[in-house]
C-alpha cells in the first residue's frame, strides 16, 4: 500500500513524541518543536472558529489526543534540558522572562493565572457542555429518526437525502460521544502541567544546590524563571486547544458562519447600541471616569446603532422589492409545465376534518401507520412499495379521504372523528345503537360509535377499530390490489442488484442473455396480481433460467415459477392441519378452453364463444357460493396447462376467485372436492 504525505506527516509527529519521551533532544531542536506546537494550537483554533458544521472537525477529539501527547513530550524534554544543562533553549528562557517582565513573582502570579482560567473556567466548563451535548444528542436520535420517515413517507425528502440524513445523525451522535471523553484529556492535560512545574520548581533548586554549588536564592531565582518559562511555553498552546474544545462544543451543530452569527447576534439590535451609547457618555460626564474615553465610545456605538439601522431598512426595501420582482416575474413567464408532469405512484388524499390523525404535533400517528405499511407489504409480497405522498384537499369532505393510483382515484372512504367503527363478526347476539355505515376495504356493514361505548361493544364481541386504523386498513388492501401496477422495471433492477451479490452466476447467465428487464417483470407483476409474493426472488430467476431457453412467453414461465414456488403457495391457501374444501373444473371444459387458445407474437388470447363462456361463469358462480357458505375461500383446482387461461376468463366476472393447479399444491395438503364447474 502507497503511503501519501498526510499519512508520512501524522505519523512522524507521533513518533516524535515517542522519541522525546526516551531521548534527549538539543536546546535548539526543541525550540523548533516549541514552535510547531504554537503554531499547530493556532491552526486548530482559528480552524475550529471559521468551521460551519462540527461534523468538519469529525476527528478533533483525535486531534486532542495527538496534541496532547507531543505536548506532554515537550514537557519531559524541556524539564530534562532544565535539570540537566540548566539551559532549554531560546523559546523557554524568552518565555520565562519577557512574559513575567524579568520579576520571578510577576512569572508566577501570571502562571497562576493562566493555570485557573484554563483548568477551573474552560475545562470545566468544555468538559460540562460536552457532557450535556452528548446525552441530548443521543435522546434526540429517536425522533429525529422518526421525523426523517415521516419526510420520507410525504416525499418532502428522497430515499437519498434521508439516507444521507440519518447518516448525519449517526455522525453526530458518535462525534459529540467522543468528545466528552476527548475533553478528558485536555483536564488531564492541564493537570499534569501543574505537577510537571511544581517538579520542576523542586528539582531545579535541589540541582543547583547540589550540583552546580548555588546557594538557594541563586538556585530558585534561576531555575524558576525557567521553570515558568517552560510552564507558560506549554500551557498558552494547551490554553489555545482547550478554547478551540469549548467553541467546538457550543456551536451545537449549527451550519452557520461563527464570526458573522456572533457579530450579527451581538450588534444586531440598534435599540440596545443607543442604549449603551447613551450610559457610556453619561458616565464620562457625571463621573471622574475619562470623559474623553467614554464619551468618544459611547458616540462610537450611537453611530453604529444608526449604521444598523439603516442597513436593516435597506435589507427590508431590498427584500420587499426582490418578492415583487419574483412575483412581477412569476406572471409574465409562461407557466412552467414541467412539475405537473410528475405523477405520484400513490397518494393519500383528505379533507381537513382528517389532518389531525395525520399531524404528528396533535397525537396523530398516519405517517407513522404509513412507515408501517411498507414494511408490511415488503415483507408479505417481497416488493418495495413506493412512496406515499399525503396531502390534505379542501375540495373533499371534512372527513373524507381518497386513494389514488398514478393520479387516478381508485377508491374512496369517509370517516367520523372522535368516532370508533364496530363491525359484527357474525355471532354477535346483542346490539348496539350507533351510524349505521359500511367498512371500505371489504364493504362489511359496520356501525359508528362513540368512545363511552367502545368498551360495551368489545365487551359484546364486535370489532372495534379506531379511524387511523380504517384508513391504514383500506389503503393497505388498494396497495395488495394494484402492487403488480407499481412494479416498475427499475424496481426490478434494484431486487436484481440486492441478490446479485451471492447470486452473481445466476444473474449473469439469466439477464440479459436469456431474458430482459421487462420480461422479468411481466411474470413478477402475474404473480403479484394473484396475491403471489416474490420475496424468494432466487428460487423465481433459478426457474426462469432453467425454462427460459425453451419457452419467452411470460405467462408459461409464469405457471413453471408458480410451480417452484408451491411451498409458499400452498401454506396460503391450504392449512397443512386440516381438509381444504375446493371446486374443480370439468376436463371437456379444460379441453375446451385449450381448444380455443390463439397463439400471437404479442401473447395468446382465448376465442371462445361469448354464450359459452356466460354459461361456464354463471357454473363458476354458483359452484364457489357453496364454498362462501361454509365460510371458506373460493378455490378451483386445473390442470397445469389450463390454469392461466381459465385464470384470465375469471378475472372480469370474479376478482378474488383462487385459481389453483394440481402442480402447485403440496403433497401434504388434503383436498375434498365440493363440486365441479361444468355446462
Amino acid at each position: 500500500m502507497k503511503i501519501g504525505k498526510a499519512d508520512l506527516g501524522v505519523a512522524l509527529y507521533i513518533l516524535a513524541a515517542f522519541i522525546m519521551f526516551i531521548v534527549s533532544i538539543p536546546s535548539w531542536l526543541l525550540d523548533v518543536f516549541l514552535a510547531v506546537n504554537i503554531g499547530i494550537a493556532f491552526v486548530i483554533l482559528f480552524t475550529v472558529m471559521f468551521t460551519k458544521e462540527v461534523l468538519d472537525m469529525s476527528f478533533f477529539p483525535t486531534m486532542l489526543l495527538f496534541t496532547t501527547i507531543f505536548r506532554i513530550a515537550l514537557n519531559v524534554s524541556s524539564t530534562k534540558l532544565i535539570l540537566l544543562t540548566g539551559n532549554p533553549g531560546n523559546v523557554v528562557m524568552t518565555f520565562g522572562d519577557y512574559v513575567g517582565g524579568g520579576d520571578l513573582v510577576v512569572g508566577v502570579i501570571i502562571f497562576i493565572i493562566l493555570i485557573l482560567i484554563q483548568f477551573m473556567v474552560i475545562n470545566k466548563g468544555s468538559e460540562r457542555v460536552a457532557e450535556v451535548t452528548a446525552r441530548f444528542t443521543l435522546d434526540a436520535m429517536p425522533g429525529k429518526q422518526m421525523a426523517i420517515d415521516a419526510d420520507l413517507n410525504t416525499g418532502a425528502i428522497t430515499d437519498a437525502e434521508a439516507k444521507e440524513r440519518r447518516e448525519k445523525i449517526q455522525a453526530e451522535a458518535s462525534f459529540f460521544g467522543s468528545m466528552d471523553g476527548a475533553v478528558k484529556y485536555v483536564k488531564g492535560d492541564a493537570t499534569a502541567g501543574l505537577l510537571i512545574t511544581f517538579v520542576n520548581l523542586v528539582g531545579g533548586a535541589a540541582m543547583g544546590m547540589l550540583r552546580q554549588g548555588m546557594d538557594f536564592s541563586t538556585a530558585a531565582q534561576t531555575y524558576c524563571i525557567l521553570t515558568i518559562g517552560d510552564g507558560l511555553v506549554s500551557q498558552i498552546p494547551s490554553l489555545l486547544i482547550s478554547l478551540a474544545t469549548g467553541i467546538l462544543v457550543t456551536k451545537g451543530g449549527k451550519d452557520a458562519d461563527f464570526a458573522n452569527v456572533i457579530v450579527g447576534q451581538l450588534f444586531g439590535v440598534p435599540r440596545a447600541l443607543y442604549i449603551v451609547g447613551a450610559t457610556l457618555s453619561v458616565l464620562g460626564i457625571i463621573t471622574p471616569l475619562q470623559t474623553v474615553i467614554f464619551v468618544t465610545l459611547g458616540m462610537g456605538f450611537i453611530v453604529a446603532g444608526r449604521m444598523v439601522q439603516g442597513s436593516l431598512e435597506m435589507a427590508g426595501i431590498r427584500e420587499e422589492v426582490d418578492t415583487e420582482e419574483v412575483a412581477a416575474e412569476e406572471i409574465r413567464q409562461p407557466e412552467n409545465v414541467n412539475s405537473l408532469l410528475q405523477v405520484d405512484p400513490i397518494e393519500l388524499e383528505f379533507g381537513y376534518g382528517i389532518i389531525p390523525l395525520a399531524d404528528v404535533n396533535q397525537g396523530g400517528d398516519l405517517l407513522d401507520r404509513v412507515v408501517m405499511i411498507r414494511r408490511q407489504i415488503a415483507l408479505e409480497m417481497g416488493t418495495v412499495v413506493p412512496i406515499i405522498r399525503l396531502r390534505d384537499n379542501i375540495q373533499l369532505n371534512p372527513n373524507q379521504y381518497v386513494i389514488k393510483i398514478k393520479g387516478i382515484q381508485v377508491s374512496d372512504g369517509e370517516i367520523l372523528f372522535d368516532h370508533y367503527m364496530a363491525m359484527n363478526p357474525g355471532y354477535v347476539e346483542e346490539e348496539i345503537s350507533g351510524i349505521p355505515t359500511f367498512e371500505p376495504s371489504f364493504h362489511l356493514a359496520a356501525l359508528w360509535i362513540t368512545e363511552s361505548q367502545r368498551e360495551r361493544a368489545e365487551s359484546l364481541g364486535y370489532t372495534v377499530v379506531d379511524p387511523p386504523s380504517i384508513i391504514a386498513t383500506h389503503l393497505t388492501e388498494v396497495i395488495r390490489g394494484h402492487i403488480d401496477e407499481l412494479l416498475t422495471r427499475q424496481d426490478v433492477q434494484n431486487l436484481i442488484n440486492n441478490i446479485k451479490e451471492a447470486n452473481q452466476a445466476l444473474v449473469d447467465e439469466l439477464v440479459p442473455k436469456m431474458l430482459g428487464l421487462g420480461e422479468i417483470q411481466k411474470v413478477l407483476q402475474n404473480l403479484l396480481r394473484e396475491g403471489i409474493s416474490i420475496r424468494d426472488l432466487q428460487t423465481i430467476l433459478e426457474t426462469l433460467a432453467d425454462y427460459a431457453p425453451s419457452s419467452r412467453d411470460t405467462d408459461i414461465l409464469t405457471e413453471y415459477v408458480r410451480q417452484s414456488l408451491k411451498r409458499a403457495i400452498s401454506s396460503r391457501y391450504f392449512p397443512a392441519s386440516e381438509t381444504t374444501s375446493v371446486v374443480t373444473l370439468d376436463p371437456k371444459i379444460e379441453q375446451e378452453i385449450m381448444g380455443s387458445v390463439k397463439q400471437t407474437e404479442t401473447g395468446a388470447y382465448i376465442s371462445l364463444d361469448p354464450i359459452r363462456i356466460k354459461a361456464v361463469m354463471s357454473s363458476v358462480g354458483k359452484e364457489t357460493e357453496k364454498l362462501e357458505q361454509m365460510g371458506k375461500n373460493p378455490i378451483v383446482i386445473t390442470s397445469p396447462i389450463v390454469r392461466i387461461y381459465f385464470k384470465k376468463l375469471t378475472e372480469d366476472y370474479y376478482k378474488d376467485l383462487i385459481v389453483v393447479s394440481y402442480n402447485e399444491v403440496d403433497s401434504n395438503v388434503e383436498l375434498q372436492s365440493v363440486g365441479m364447474v361444468t355446462a
